[in-house]
């Protein structure tokens, strides 16, 4: 036990956002790998340090890392695009002190090559770590054209509560329910939906879909979105946030998930693996890693990015055929499997 301990003791430097109730996807995955690591290590072998406050935390990174570096023989970090400029050289520098120590980094959405690409200083530290964990098998090759040799998949993870196959719900009626469940942001795809929805009902006697859409609204989309919902017909709504908790529950009920995203470097997004756990095919746009997890016709279909026109059409031939969605929904299920916290952590423990 002393030496698991030992070798075990670990340090996450990331975006807990303590005292608040943060919904966006950095804090969330952040917080759902340290709750997992705590279960299957031990809460007493993990520090956590919070990077959210801005400047002001910056400003500290070199005390923390130093803290960090010195008390634990792992650490694990999960910045973003301005933390990772600060956090990755310091670690870098840190460890020609602190040689027996290890740095992972833990890469939340597909940005990350790209990024690197304009960011020389930063592409050097990440060199020395022993670990870049991305989420698809597209970002490594990219990371690996960049000659990086430390690089591994870990896809995004959640807690779960899939479905059962008898729990599955597979009769719908026109109009076929069809939601997003996402940050409620221009960039996601939001006005792109609502404009194929809209196109499509007005041009048949009865209304073909409904939409519901979920999630928080970003604080610079609010105004804009305020002026959208005014506007809404009677079958498009903003539904508010889902707890966690709830998520299976109210997805369940949808004939499928619509994922319009305009990131075209997402990685594997939290909102298709929950529709997957409820059962839900998705409807999305092909970003870069899309063929990382949507398997083409069996738990999902994509349409050309950015494509709005290719949308509506698609849409126009589901509704024609709705079972084609409905016989997905079994794959779903299957396919969420690959994405539980206790499996994705503990792959990813074989590495520290």
């Amino acid at each position: 036990m002393e030496r698991k301990s030992l070798l075990y003791k670990i340090c996450i430097i990331g975006h807990f956002g303590f005292g608040e109730e943060l919904l966006n996807g950095q804090t969330i995955k952040t917080k759902i790998i340290t709750n997992e690591l705590e279960k299957q290590i031990g809460k007493n072998n993990i520090k956590k340090i919070d990077t959210r406050g801005g400047i002001k935390i910056l400003l500290k990174a070199p005390f923390q890392i130093f803290y960090a570096l010195k008390n634990n023989k792992n650490i694990i970090i999960l910045p973003a695009h301005n933390g990772l400029r600060v956090y990755a050289p310091i670690l870098a520098i840190g460890q020609y002190f602190f040689r027996n120590r290890k740095i992972h980094y833990v890469v939340i959405g597909g940005w990350l090559p790209e990024f690197l690409k304009n960011h020389r200083i930063t592409k050097k530290s990440l060199y020395s770590f022993d670990g870049i964990y991305v989420e698809t098998n597209t970002m490594k090759k990219a990371m690996q054209k960049q000659g990086f040799s430390n690089v591994y998949v870990m896809p995004n993870c959640k807690e779960l509560q899939i479905l059962k196959e008898d729990e599955l719900i597979c009769s719908f009626e026109k109009p076929y329910r069809l939601c997003t469940f996402s940050r409620v942001i221009k960039e996601k795809g939001i006005e792109d939906i609502v404009q194929v929805i809209e196109e499509i009902n007005s041009k048949n006697e009865k209304n073909i879909y409904s939409l519901d859409i979920y999630g928080p609204i970003d604080s610079h989309y609010e105004d804009q979105f305020c002026r959208m919902k005014k506007k809404f017909p009677p079958y498009i709504k903003y539904c508010g946030t889902v707890s966690f908790d709830k998520t299976t529950e109210v997805l369940k009920e949808y004939f499928a998930l619509v994922f319009p995203t305009r990131f075209y470097t997402e990685g594997i997004p939290g909102t298709i693996i929950d529709a997957f756990a409820s059962g839900l095919p998705v409807i999305t746009s092909k970003w870069e890693s899309y063929e990382d997890l949507v398997d083409e016709g069996i738990n999902g279909i994509g349409y050309t990015f950015k494509n709005n026109e290719e949308l509506k059409n698609l849409l126009c031939e589901i509704a024609k055929n709705p079972e084609f969605i409905i016989q997905m929904k079994k794959n779903c299920i299957r396919k969420a499997a690959d994405f539980t916290t206790e499996k994705v952590i503990s792959d990813f423990i074989r590495n520290l």
